[in-house]
């Protein structure tokens, strides 16, 4: 159902979009420019600046910059949150002198042992500025990607020191294998660096073509697990699937040689936070969706979650009924984007 915006829609928004910054309240993602992107990938741009217009209050204006990244002084800017006005236009800088796939392929390697923090929604935000470039290039679409990259170096953090289990044979076991953490108190970083153990699944993968059908596997599994698992945190366990899935989105634009240390990122992510956040049970019985997937889009446009639709869009990648049921799951779980 990939039909993306060719009306400008997704220009408009991500302009409007860029005078905010990358967070709010100094911790909190600004989902705004990925939900626009999904939306206008799956033929709803007619209600992106309806959304928006709910969103806005939760928006913040883009933060003052501190001092010019430069080649010689990138390493000490990275993982610094106070300069992330810094990084953007450092990113913005660069693609305007560079091609964009270029710019990408030099920083992801630089970028993604630090996967890990603002809650994974900077590589987030990054897979869908992605998807966006690979439909078509225009300028706010090349500043999208700019803050995508620099919002990632200024919340960049590596994790370290986890004990690897053995893994099951395939994804959805190895999720299922992942031992919950002993504390689950605090918020994502808190909870992260209790993360000590997990599965390690694929990791002797180092084929490219191999490395892309695990990444789908884990996408897939993800997703499917969110339908019977989601409650044990139905904003954070979203994340489980969509941090893969913006990797896996990456990859086709990335050189080939950086699709195996892509896949064990993204396991580690999607598995560090199945650990955070699992539930004391699973339910049982997942109901069939009884829609179609455009139905299940509509419907999670409706409820308006930023979340809800993210993982709608994750569901409709992977395309087949337990995905949609698990979307249909977030909707049922989550709080609805409501007028204030």
């Amino acid at each position: 159902m990939d039909t993306h915006d060719t009306t400008g829609t997704l220009e408009e928004a991500l302009e409007r979009l860029h005078a905010s910054g990358p967070e709010r309240l100094g911790r909190l993602t600004n989902h705004a420019p990925m939900v626009v992107e999904a939306l206008t990938a799956h033929g709803q741009a007619g209600a992106v600046h309806r959304w928006l217009d709910l969103y806005r209050p939760k928006l913040e204006d883009f933060p003052t910059p501190v001092a010019p990244v430069t080649d010689a002084n990138w390493r000490e800017a990275l993982g610094d949150p106070r300069r992330a006005a810094d990084w953007i236009g450092h990113f913005g800088r660069a693609l305007a002198e560079e091609p964009w796939r270029d710019v990408l392929a030099t920083w992801w390697p630089r970028l993604l042992p630090g996967l890990y923090g603002g809650s994974t929604h900077p590589v987030i935000r990054v897979g869908h500025a992605v998807r966006a470039l690979e439909a078509g290039e225009s300028a706010p679409r090349l500043a999208e990607l700019a803050h995508g990259l620099g919002y990632w170096a200024a919340r960049h953090r590596p994790v370290s020191g986890i004990t690897a289990l053995p893994a099951a044979p395939g994804a959805a076991r190895s999720l299922d294998a992942v031992p919950p953490i002993t504390d689950p108190r605090g918020g994502f970083p808190d909870r992260l660096a209790a993360v000590r153990r997990l599965p390690l699944w694929a990791g002797d993968v180092t084929d490219p073509d191999t490395a892309r059908a695990r990444l789908t596997e884990l996408v897939r599994a993800a997703t499917h697990r969110y339908a019977t698992h989601g409650h044990g945190e139905e904003t954070m366990l979203v994340h489980a699937a969509t941090a893969p899935n913006a990797v896996l989105r990456a990859l086709g634009s990335l050189p080939r040689e950086l699709w195996a240390p892509s896949l064990h990122a993204a396991w580690t992510a999607s598995a560090a936070v199945t650990a955070m956040y699992a539930p004391a049970e699973p339910v049982t019985h997942v109901p069939a969706p009884g829609r179609t997937a455009q139905e299940v889009l509509e419907r999670a446009l409706a409820h308006g979650d930023e979340h809800v639709i993210k993982l709608t869009d994750t569901a409709l990648d992977v395309g087949d009924e337990r995905a949609l049921a698990a979307a249909l799951r977030a909707v049922e779980l989550s709080e609805p984007l409501v007028p204030n």
